[in-house]
């Protein structure tokens, strides 16, 4: 193998593919990067056998050569030093040429290293799915239904299945779900697709749904979905994302959520937000997170939380609308903000049905995602 390649283009195709690359491999192969060039272009791949990614250079693009590939061939490199090697590189041209044995030169203007390769041939191959069926989310759609969803999540391994978030697809409405039993949240959306065409119990790992939206760009081109037995690829542009789904069927969450309420409020977000970000700052000293909200008799409400060492932190305002019963109710402050900071609607529905049960958070002006917070059980 012998080419030259511009450094830009290589540092930027390193950088998606090393999300891949084990930190701590079982066998050395998984700890690197592999590199096949062809005519065509280079092709880098990564792969800890739970994610994959690959992503190809093309040798021309519409304004200039990328690549000239004097010899093709193949040879896995450590990530690890390829990583930072590469972006720190003095030329904006770089040479590889493997000798014998995978030994690899890499040279780029007054910098000459020599890497020690591996061989191609035990580097994992990725998995075959067919593409028969696919379907296309704008990447910013995307990037949001993940961020407004993933943080419900799991962080036990006790439960793996809910370390991941739960993808449905019918009638053409894609819906995401996570939770870790004491909240929930789910992101709805209109994709196109054959009318017939649906799959449930998708359950892909928000590390991996983490780590794929870093990939994505933050406008609408968009990305690609295929999803196979047990694998999901996502194609974005020159960037293929394979992802290992998690064994197990996800709960049936469908029955915790309430759809009547004997308490309903209709609030500013921001300001609800900015009142229970203080009111946390005073419950977090107790490790409680404890903060409560009682409806007023003049239609308003008041937010507080308490410290034994600190004092106490009281807040009134107006809501825009109240319906229903009086009520008083303790909540996970840290878990409310979560759920606040992703609602992108000015003003938000907050439904209750009791005292110890479900706090319900809907953006006012539409239908496309919801919240559920358990309450706290306290005393007095």
């Amino acid at each position: 193998m012998k080419l030259s390649i511009r450094k830009d283009e290589l540092n930027e195709a390193i950088q998606q593919v090393s999300k891949a690359a084990s930190s701590r491999p079982a066998i050395p192969i998984l700890g690197g990067i592999k590199f096949d060039a062809a005519h065509q272009g280079v092709t880098l791949t990564a792969s800890d056998t739970d994610i994959s990614i690959q992503s190809f250079i093309p040798a021309q693009n519409s304004e200039y050569t990328v690549a000239n590939i004097d010899k093709p061939g193949s040879v896995v490199l450590p990530a690890k030093f390829i990583v930072e090697i590469v972006k720190k590189l003095p030329s904006d041209e770089v040479e590889i040429e493997m000798k014998e044995h995978f030994m690899t030169m890499i040279r780029s203007g007054s910098t000459d290293i020599q890497m020690v390769g591996l061989d191609p041939e035990e580097f994992p191959v990725l998995p075959f799915i067919e593409e028969s069926e696919s379907f296309n989310v704008p990447g910013d759609l995307l990037k949001a239904m993940i961020r407004q969803t993933v943080f419900a999540a799991s962080t036990s391994e006790q439960t793996p299945i809910l370390t991941g978030a739960l993808w449905n697809l019918q009638e053409g409405q894609l819906k995401f779900i996570a939770t870790d039993r004491h909240r929930l949240a789910s992101r709805t959306a209109t994709v196109e697709t054959r009318p017939d065409y649906k799959f449930s119990n998708v359950v892909i790992s928000t590390k991996t749904l983490n780590e794929l939206s870093r990939l994505i760009p933050d406008d609408n081109r968009p990305v690609t979905i295929v999803v196979a037995d047990n694998q999901v690829l996502f194609k974005i542009e020159n960037v293929q994302f394979y992802s290992r789904m998690l064994d197990g069927t996800y709960p049936d969450t469908s029955k915790i959520i309430p759809h009547n309420f004997k308490t309903e409020l209709v609030l500013h977000t921001k300001k609800l937000t900015d009142a229970i970000d203080r009111a946390y700052l005073m419950s977090r000293e107790e490790k409680t997170n404890i903060v409560r909200l009682i409806t007023l008799e003049d239609g308003s409400i008041e937010i507080s939380s308490s410290s034994t060492e600190l004092g106490r932190v009281t807040e009134q305002f107006e809501v825009r609308e109240f319906t229903g019963e009086p009520l008083r109710i303790a909540f996970n402050s840290k878990y409310m903000l979560d759920s606040l900071k992703v609602i992108d609607s000015e003003y938000l529905f907050m439904g209750f049905t009791g005292a110890m049960s479900p706090i319900i958070l809907k953006p006012s002006d539409h239908q496309h995602s919801l919240h559920l917070i358990l309450p706290y059980r306290t005393t007095g």
